[in-house]
């Protein structure tokens, strides 16, 4: 490639720095995910090639550089690949998985930094949950869980769940369609996944918080998720005495992982790390690609 086509090659679109943030869309993907019986799972991939078929009769473009046919342009596409083709340690420009002493309170593996073509994807995949996008996004957020439990014998993967009024708007929960579609393409073996985390009720009214977390402080985006999430009764024999990495796909402040972990703590789980697609402040230099490790709750 010449520097001439390098430089007519279109810029990725501006995306805002936090997708759960933005409004809702108008439509939500049709996708149901992983399937144990045949027929549900037949019927989801006659949806996928009707899908296919669609994407030839009406015009895409790709959601990064505007380039037609394809929901992910070639060149978009390895772009992706390079941005997380080496998952970093997150969790030191995550406040609230610090301690005030600079001690680590649960370790963090992300694929990639929220920028550029991968900031773009993981906004558009969050948004409709495109087939193209959800098999590239997969793959990078396989490797990461490579980097976080690769010496760890016996661990489980726990997905964050959406809220449901996110459920309801997006037709998917993002994090389980992303493990479905690792799993789906995975040559080999890897890390089951529990999926045990649930929604409760939230303990701060909503109404002091109705614009989101948008412009939240720490304190704030901490409070808003405080006691949201629970093990019920009957899912907490799955956890007790087993190691776990929690699965989520953005790290912002680190909250929403912090609450994950204490829920899976009081279930007696033995929370090892997480893993995040994307996170949305740069790593720093001296930052190691191996989580160990467990969660000390507190704080």
């Amino acid at each position: 490639m010449t520097s001439e086509q390098t430089n007519s090659r279109p810029r990725p679109r501006p995306v805002s720095a936090d997708p759960d943030l933005l409004p809702a869309p108008r439509w939500s993907a049709r996708h149901r995910g992983g399937y144990q019986r045949l027929l549900p799972r037949i019927a989801d991939q006659f949806g996928a090639a009707a899908a296919e078929l669609l994407a030839l009769a009406v015009p895409v473009d790709c959601v990064c550089c505007g380039a037609e046919d394809l929901a992910l342009c070639v060149a978009c596409e390895r772009q992706v690949r390079i941005l997380t083709a080496s998952p970093f340690r997150a969790e030191s420009q995550a406040p609230a998985l610090m301690d005030v002493d600079g001690g680590i309170r649960l370790p963090v593996v992300a694929a990639g930094v929220y920028r550029d073509e991968l900031a773009q994807a993981v906004l558009s995949f969050k948004r409709h949950g495109q087939r193209q996008l959800k098999h590239v996004l997969a793959k990078a957020l396989d490797g990461a869980v490579v980097s976080a439990a690769g010496d760890l014998d016996g661990v489980f993967l726990v997905p964050v769940p959406s809220s449901t009024r996110a459920f309801v708007k997006r037709g998917f929960s993002p994090v389980h369609l992303l493990l479905g579609t690792l799993i789906q393409g995975r040559a080999t073996v890897g890390p089951p996944v529990l999926d045990v985390l649930r929604k409760s009720r939230q303990p701060v009214a909503l109404g002091q918080l109705s614009g989101g977390q948008k412009g939240l402080g720490r304190g704030a985006r901490a409070r808003r998720v405080r006691g949201s999430m629970k093990v019920s009764g009957r899912q907490r024999g799955r956890v007790a005495g087993r190691r776990c990495i929690i699965v989520d796909d953005v790290l912002t402040t680190g909250a929403t992982l912090a609450e994950a972990a204490r829920a899976l703590h009081l279930a007696g789980a033995l929370v090892a790390g997480a893993v995040v697609l994307a996170a949305t402040r740069p790593p720093d230099s001296g930052s190691t690609t191996e989580a160990s490790g467990e969660y000390r709750p507190g704080g």
